[in-house]
This record gives structure tokens, sequence and C-alpha cells, in this order.
């Protein structure tokens, strides 16, 4: 039922994100989606494209290990509840392979099981609801975003200063 509502408001979706959008050539990471709802994955697949992702899709966990066998795949994003085997099912396979792209994991249950980063092995853990296509666009980019090293703390830096005075002397 989310899903549907999801599909029903894609639309005006693309009318309030498509200026903000990158040009394909931008952007030139391949997500792997995985749901057992058709509807929802296609829809989730057309917004990920329209901000300029490879999107590859699965209609199975199963399916989705053989894609992340031997592919480029730089993120997952995966449904929780499936037939044969859960999001934080599939999470554990990956690991278990040896296989360490982030994971975001969507569900309409994320609330009533208590699902959370910590328990899921998931880098995000989102709700299914109206805003779930903006916090998905945004966890993609923020998990795909390059690690910068941080700047050393305030007193990192007069340490370091003290070192280089007494080195001079």
């Amino acid at each position: 039922m989310i899903d549907s509502l999801f599909f029903c408001l894609l639309p005006s979706h693309f009318l309030m994100t498509s200026s903000s959008a990158p040009k394909p050539s931008d952007v030139t990471a391949t997500l792997l989606m995985v749901d057992d709802n058709k509807l929802g994955l296609g829809a989730r697949r057309v917004v990920m494209e329209e901000h300029g992702y490879t999107v590859l899709a699965a209609t199975t966990p199963e399916e989705a290990l053989s894609l992340l066998d031997g592919s480029g795949i730089d993120l997952v994003i995966t449904d929780y509840r499936m037939p044969n085997m859960t999001g934080t099912e599939l999470i554990g396979h990956m690991r278990e392979r040896g296989l360490r792209q982030p994971v975001i994991i969507i569900s309409g249950f994320v609330d009533a099981l208590g699902l959370t980063e910590a328990n899921t092995g998931a880098d995000i853990v989102i709700q299914k609801s109206a805003h779930e296509v903006s916090h998905m666009v945004r966890s993609v980019k923020n998990l795909l975003k390059p690690k910068t090293r941080r700047k050393p703390a305030s007193s990192d830096l007069r340490g370091a200063k003290t070192l280089v005075r007494r080195n001079r002397a």
C-alpha cells in the first residue's frame, strides 16, 4: 500500500527535484535496488536514474547476491521484508562474502520492528513514508561522498605547534 502511495506521488517529486537533479554525466555510481514489490522498485529506480545513477534491480535477495558477485556496484538499497530472506539477512550474506558496499534498508516496519542501523547492519535505515524519496536521495549522496580527512582538533594543533617549537630550539 505504501509503495502504491509512493508511486502516485512520484510525478510531483520530479517537478520539485528535476531542476536540482545532476546531469547523468555528473554521477558515476552504480546502485543495486532490491525489493519484491515491482511497483515500488520501479518507482525508486526511476527516481535514482533521474538523479544520474546507474541502477540495477533485483526482485529477490538471491538475485541481488548473484548481481553483486563480480560487479561494480557501489551501494545497495534493499527492502527489509521479502520472501525467503530479510534485508538484514541479505546484508549478512554480503558481509560473509567479503562485500563491503554501503547498504540502505527501506521498510514500512522500521518503528514496529525497531529496525536500526545497529541491529540490521545497514548504514542507514529509512521508514517508508511521504518523505522516503528525499531521505533516500540524500542518504545515497552522503554514503557515496568521498571520505575526507578530518582536520585535527584545535588541541591537537596546539600540541603540534609546541612540538615544532621544541624541535626548532
